[in-house]
Order: C-alpha cells, then sequence, then structure tokens
C-alpha cells in the first residue's frame, strides 16, 4: 500500500495537511450536493432551500466543535461570494425576464413598490436608531439601509415554480430593490455632507453607468456571434464580473450594467422587431443567450448555495439567540410586513404570497460589512442582522406554505 501524502499546506498562520484538504473538498461536494438535493425538494415541502442552506452551515460548524476540527479563518470569503453570487443572481433574473408593453403597468409598479417601502423604512429605522444609539442622522440611515433591502438571492430562488405573474414582479421588484439599496447606501455612506453637487454627482454616475452599460452590451453581444471558439461564455461572465467591479471602484452603480446587460440580451427578439436594429443579428444573439442562461443559472446556484452553507457556519449561536436584540429583530420584520402590506393594498397586488415574500438575505450582508468602521451602541447589529435574517426567511416561509396552489403551479 502506498503511503499517505503527508504535503503540508501553508494557510495564513498555519498549516494544513493535504489529508485535511481533501476532508475539506470531500465535505464541501457533500454539502453541495445536499443543496441540491434542497433546491429539488424546495417545491414539495414548501420549505425555501435557503433555510436549510443556513441550518446545514450551522449544524458543521457546531461537528467542528464538538469533534475539536480547526478551520481557517473563512469570514475574508463572505463578502467575494456575496458579490459574486449577486451579480450571477441578477444577471440570471434580468435574463429571464421577457419585456413588452403589457407588462409596462407591471414594471411601474415594482419599481414604486421597491423604492417606496424602502424610503420610509429607512427613515423610520434611522430616526430609531438615532433616537436609542445617539448617532447622526447621516450614520443612522447608512446603519438602517442594510435591513431595507429585499434580497433577490432568496426571493428570485423561491419563487420559480410559482405563476409567471408572480415570478416577473418578485424579479423586478427585487432586483430594482438591490440596484436602489445599493445606490441609496453608496449615496449617503460616501457623502459626508448632502449637498446639490452630491445630488448632481449622483445622477451624473447613473447616467455614466447607463451609457456604458449600453456600450458594453453590444460589444458583449459582437463577441457571443463572433468568436468561434470552444470556451466563450465563461469570459463574458469574467468581463461582467470585472466591469462590476471596475465600477465599484470608482462608486458607479455597477448593478445597473448587470441588469441592462440582461434585459437586452434577454428580449433581443423583441428589440430585432424595430425597423432601426433590423440589421442585428438577433437569431444568433437568442441562441447564445440560452446558452449564457444555462451557465448563469448553474453558477448561480453554485455560489449561492456556497454564500448561505457558509454564512450559516459563520454564525454564532449566542449570536441568533441574543436576548437584547431579538425584541428590536421582531419590530424591524413587523415594520417591513406592515409597510409593505400598506404598499401592496395601494397598489392593489395580491397579499399571497408577496406579502412574505420581502427576505433580507445576501446584499444586508454585503451591505453592512461594508460598513466602515463597524458601528458600536446599545446593542450587537451583528445579532441583530442574523436575528433579520433568519426571521425574514421564516416569514417567507410560512407565506409559501399557505399560498394557494393555483398561484405555485409555474405558468409560461
Amino acid at each position: 500500500m502506498r503511503p499517505a501524502l503527508s504535503v503540508c499546506v501553508n494557510w495564513g498562520a498555519g498549516y494544513i495537511t493535504f489529508s485535511t484538504v481533501m476532508n475539506i473538498l470531500i465535505a464541501v461536494c457533500s454539502l453541495l450536493l445536499l443543496a441540491y438535493i434542497f433546491d429539488l425538494t424546495s417545491h414539495f415541502t414548501k420549505i425555501p432551500s435557503v433555510i436549510l442552506l443556513l441550518i446545514a452551515g450551522w449544524l458543521v460548524r457546531q461537528a467542528c466543535m464538538i469533534f475539536e476540527i480547526t478551520m481557517p479563518n473563512l469570514n475574508p470569503l463572505l463578502p467575494v461570494l456575496g458579490t459574486v453570487g449577486l451579480i450571477l443572481i441578477v444577471l440570471e433574473g434580468a435574463l429571464e425576464l421577457k419585456v413588452d408593453k403589457t407588462k409596462l403597468p407591471m414594471i411601474r409598479k415594482s419599481v414604486v413598490v421597491a423604492l417606496v417601502p424602502m424610503v420610509v423604512l429607512a427613515f423610520v429605522l434611522g430616526y430609531f436608531f438615532q433616537f436609542i444609539g445617539g448617532y447622526t442622522l447621516k450614520d443612522s440611515l447608512t446603519y438602517a439601509l442594510p435591513f431595507c433591502v429585499i434580497s433577490s438571492a432568496i426571493a428570485i430562488p423561491t419563487v420559480k415554480t410559482f405563476h409567471s405573474d408572480i415570478r416577473d414582479f418578485v424579479v423586478f421588484e427585487t432586483s430594482l430593490s438591490d440596484i436602489l439599496g445599493v445606490l441609496f447606501f453608496n449615496f449617503v455612506a460616501l457623502n459626508s455632507v448632502i449637498t446639490t453637487d452630491s445630488l448632481i454627482d449622483f445622477f451624473k454616475d447613473i447616467a455614466i453607468i447607463t451609457i456604458l452599460s449600453f456600450v458594453a452590451t453590444i460589444i458583449l453581444s459582437m463577441l457571443m456571434t463572433r468568436v468561434d471558439h470552444h470556451i466563450k461564455y465563461s469570459p463574458i461572465i469574467i468581463v461582467v464580473i470585472l466591469f462590476y467591479g471596475i465600477s465599484k471602484i470608482y462608486h458607479l452603480p455597477g448593478l445597473i450594467f448587470i441588469i441592462i446587460f440582461g434585459l437586452l440580451l434577454g428580449n433581443v427578439m423583441e428589440i430585432g422587431k424595430y425597423k432601426p436594429f433590423r440589421k442585428i443579428r438577433y437569431m444568433a444573439i437568442a441562441a447564445e443567450v440560452e446558452k449564457l442562461h444555462e451557465i448563469c443559472t448553474e453558477g448561480a446556484f453554485l455560489v449561492r448555495a456556497l454564500f448561505f452553507l457558509l454564512f450559516g457556519f459563520l454564525m454564532d449561536t449566542v449570536e441568533i439567540v441574543n436576548p437584547d436584540t431579538i425584541p428590536y429583530a421582531l419590530g424591524i420584520v413587523s415594520a417591513i410586513i406592515v409597510i409593505r402590506m400598506i404598499q401592496l393594498l395601494i397598489y392593489k397586488l395580491p397579499l399571497m404570497p408577496l406579502l412574505f415574500i420581502a427576505p433580507r438575505g445576501l446584499i444586508t450582508v454585503l451591505l453592512f460589512v461594508a460598513i466602515v468602521p463597524e458601528p458600536t451602541g446599545p446593542f450587537s447589529f451583528k445579532s441583530l442582522v442574523i436575528q433579520v435574517i433568519v426571521l425574514t426567511a421564516l416569514v417567507m416561509m410560512l407565506g409559501v406554505m399557505f399560498t394557494p396552489k393555483h398561484l405555485r403551479t409555474k405558468n409560461d
């Protein structure tokens, strides 16, 4: 029998053996297969896969503690996985959306339903944080905004098998919530003083990224049809992620590029009907877009599963059950539901299941870790974030369970 390899890998301040690397690899592959089973069975169990992923990650942490297994610091991986997951999930949703004149009223409603509750909740929580913590209003709004954004990473997969009207509305609303939430957060966090000049710069940035998005979409769509190589979709996705990363460095709203890119490619057949665009090889582009969509779907599943498994693993039991923040978490979730219910009633949108599909998750974590320095005060914001994410996921699960069967049937 051949002797076992004793290779050691330098990891941070210590070393891990080759066998440990293999054990980690086996564990990760097993958890991803488990995530796939969760995804397959969620339609029957009515339990969103994200809840099961969080529980699985938390159980792995408990097992590591029981068996005294030392793990490297995985915290830096969370924002990386979250950012890539956000890009792929929004791109996947945008590619899937089919836009025509009949859907314009729904799009207008989704914009308002995404924006108004976010602004109202941000100021409600902002004044509350200012009152109990003594923060400035600017800092209070910065701390409040992560709680105001609906997580498309959780909501979109949950409604995959729902009626097409509900599914399209949720994709539009949650994607816009991500985009508007990041815009609002960056505007508040990056401007020490809100002035007319800062507002002008803000709208200038939106105009710049919109123009760049159209140019980049044209170039990338041409590459898809002209590049005759067996590898063409991975470079395009890499370019999309690169574009997003560069835009973030210059404080530009990169998610606008993602949704414009996805919507234009996903609706290239509709665009090709108009006279100025009839010279576009839209039939060839549409065929390539189908393959790109499939790859995005596969990639989004893997990254999303890894993110929530890792997030569950990094959740400390003490933070989950922290009694000091539970009343605040319950209050935030109640405010989310009440404000959302009022908005849905005003626009005569169905309460079931839309009222309950307002989870906080990936984008909440990304915005929270972007706050420097980390907020301090009368309670732990980290515990509050974890509890709000878990509670909104549980509320969504109950909403899905009690949704009438005819609304849970996919109808395209």
